[in-house]
């Protein structure tokens, strides 16, 4: 096992134990730990309040002292710390409508999500398990603290959650935790789309994806998200890992006349691009008929983007579709022309616009980017070398 993090942060736990509070690693780190997979972020909780943390440090940041959440800085590295809580009534399936200190370990954990979150463990790497959750991880169950109507009533995100962790570790459901998530699904209306899709990229990365995502159409969880619920989830396969912006692009390409607007959600105007991007890598693919056509489909789309569409091949045809071209027979093909382009973009050509307005007497418009996107396909093609008294003589000769 590994525990190296837990080393470097251990003396957190004992100044917070030197001045009589109780502290103890809990969560995802310790479920890592128990599991032997690598561990990325430590979360520390304690009997200490927000005011009691920052009088033990020198270096704190209140990022989230209404919630009890105090960021530690030790030697260069930042530690959430977290008061004991109990929290109050749910509100709106999403949020309780109070959260109060406590100075009692086991009050804190069974607020917690699933079992195998709920573990605790202090700095002789001693485990408190108060709900059976190293049970549950031996036997790879995924099972609510307590009553599983209970936690997806308090909070919906906490069944997409559960689907993420099926998806990423491979674990079954518990038949009550199952029967719970079909329940309450409708309640993730509640939630916001940001917070959903931060759980639907990481469930689709995950190598058992194949089962979550049967459960997430079985469930009939996308009629209740924005953008997704107006596709007929019922034609999708999915059972390889696969980004989420490559689900999106794959649900656009194969639905095509649904009425979706990507805004509702929220996401970046970078992953926004790249999804139509896939989309028209997609599209384009069946028409490359040439090598001419090959040279300038590898040229705008680029090596990389290009070959990551093709490692989905297999689940676009189980999904209908068309991947097929007769000159792009594989990867290698694709990788093997891309050395051979003579630019890889337009900065590299050795004109730009204002060479051509100098050699043409013509006011600058519309017509100059098409002729610098003809001069492109010209380079492109080996109609003309990219260098630049013969580019002059092609832009007086076709201008």
């Amino acid at each position: 096992m590994t525990n190296t993090l837990f080393e470097k942060a251990k003396p957190i736990l004992e100044s917070l134990q030197s001045h009589n509070f109780q502290a103890y690693f809990v969560g995802g780190s310790v479920r890592d730990y128990i599991m032997n997979k690598s561990i990325h972020d430590i979360d520390i909780t304690t009997s200490a309040t927000p005011d009691e943390i920052e009088s033990v440090f020198e270096k704190t940041i209140p990022i989230g002292r209404e919630h009890g959440t105090i960021n530690v800085v030790y030697q260069g590295e930042q530690y959430e710390v977290t008061t004991f809580r109990a929290e109050g009534e749910y509100i709106d399936h999403r949020r309780p409508n109070e959260v109060y200190f406590v100075r009692n370990l086991f009050e804190d954990v069974k607020r917690r999500d699933f079992t195998m979150n709920a573990i605790a463990m202090d700095m002789q790497y001693q485990i408190h398990d108060y709900f059976h959750g190293q049970q549950d991880i031996a036997d790879k169950i995924i099972r609510t603290v307590g009553n599983p109507s209970e936690r997806f009533n308090e909070d919906a995100l906490r069944i997409i959650r559960g689907l993420r962790f099926q998806s990423q570790l491979g674990f079954e459901l518990d038949i009550d935790t199952y029967n719970a998530m079909e329940h309450h699904i409708s309640d993730i209306c509640h939630l916001s789309i940001e917070r959903i899709v931060v759980e639907l990229k990481k469930l689709m990365l995950g190598n058992a994806i194949k089962q979550s995502f049967n459960n997430l159409k079985q469930f009939q969880a996308f009629s209740y998200m924005p953008f997704f619920k107006h596709f007929d989830l019922s034609k999708v396969t999915i059972e390889q890992p696969m980004p989420i912006t490559v689900f999106i692009a794959l649900l656009k390409v194969q639905q095509p006349d649904m009425s979706s607007n990507i805004s509702d959600l929220k996401m970046s105007n970078q992953e926004k691009k790249y999804i139509d991007k896939v989309v028209q890598i997609i599209e384009t693919i069946p028409k490359v008929e040439t090598k001419v056509q090959l040279k300038l489909f590898v040229y705008d789309y680029g090596k990389e983007d290009i070959l990551e569409v093709l490692s989905y091949a297999d689940t676009l045809k189980e999904n209908q579709i068309a991947t097929n071209s007769p000159f792009i027979i594989n990867s290698r093909a694709i990788a093997e022309m891309a050395q051979v382009l003579p630019i890889h973009s337009r900065k590299e050509m050795d004109i730009n616009g204002k060479d051509i307005l100098a050699l043409v007497d013509k006011p600058s418009g519309p017509w100059l980017k098409s002729t610098l996107r003809e001069i492109e396909c010209a380079i492109i093609t080996g109609e003309v070398n990219n260098y630049k008294p013969e580019l002059i003589k092609w832009v007086k000769t076709h201008v």
